[in-house]
């Protein structure tokens, strides 16, 4: 029964113990671009998760979900504050069984993105976004690290007339409060990845994202790798609408997840 009850409580943790702003939403892949100085963004971002595991003749099935409220504002032209929460939920059933159901607020995150270099003649530009999860989740329920853990990414954005490339790289420090979830996760994590949009028209945008972050799960070598495809359609200049599908390309990434969100700019 402990070993079920862990079970649950990682699933929590992996989804809400840190949430971290990513860029233009579906994209996980964070760009270089800010608000300007003043500038308000308010972001509403969800995510359908459903992954399904055999072995040994045991079947698990993990259905979650989280939806996010960020809130960007522009310090300076080139200096934006972002700040994140998020509200998950999941449902774990082993062979039919439900193991956990269970929904809660995850930890809070703050962060600074800094776009240090701009080159406007090539379209290249570089950014640093530090940053830190801030424990408001409950963690004895598993929706959350319990501890206040910092993170860093790098960020390089080229802009052309056909549409944007961007590229991260990325470590946070998982601390947690929980000596069973400190000892059954690594604590330093990496992230790396690559995302692509399109300018099809004025007003749509495809985009894909592949990308690959270390395994929180100390038991397993095998780190989750991910493709994401989706559409971003700017409503008006300041309102953007999008939807994705992320699927995982090996066993240790979620099976397939449904990506939806808005953004709007004041």
């Amino acid at each position: 029964m402990l070993k079920k009850i862990r079970l649950v409580s990682a699933t929590a943790v992996s989804l809400l113990s840190a949430a971290p702003v990513f860029g233009a939403h579906p994209l996980v892949t964070d760009d270089t671009g800010t608000q300007g100085k003043g500038k308000i963004q308010i972001e509403l971002n969800s995510e359908f998760a459903w992954n399904r595991t055999d072995a040994d003749g045991t079947e698990v099935k993990e259905n979650t979900g989280e939806a996010a409220l960020a809130l960007s504002y522009g310090l300076t032209e080139t200096i934006d504050v972002v700040a994140g929460i998020p509200f998950g939920w999941y449902t774990l059933k082993e062979n039919g069984t439900t193991l956990g159901d269970d929904s809660g607020i995850g930890d809070m995150s703050v962060e600074l993105k800094w776009r240090v270099y701009e080159n406007e003649e090539n379209g290249l530009s570089f950014a640093v976004k530090p940053g830190i999860s801030i424990p408001t989740g409950n963690e004895r329920k598993g929706f959350g690290s319990g501890e206040v853990s910092p993170g860093l990414t790098l960020i390089a954005t080229h802009e052309g007339d056909f549409g944007s490339l961007h590229a991260n790289v990325g470590y946070s420090r998982n601390n947690y409060k929980n000596e069973d979830d400190d000892a059954a996760s690594r604590n330093d994590l990496w992230h790396a990845s690559f995302a692509a949009e399109l300018n099809m028209t004025d007003n749509l945008r495809p985009v894909a994202n592949i990308g690959i972050e270390t395994n929180e799960d100390i038991t397993s070598d095998t780190h989750p790798v991910f493709l994401i495809g989706g559409l971003i359609c700017s409503v008006s200049e300041d309102l953007d609408l999008d939807i994705g599908l992320k699927c995982g390309l090996n066993e240790a990434e979620t099976d397939t997840a449904l990506l939806a969100g808005l953004a709007a700019r004041f």
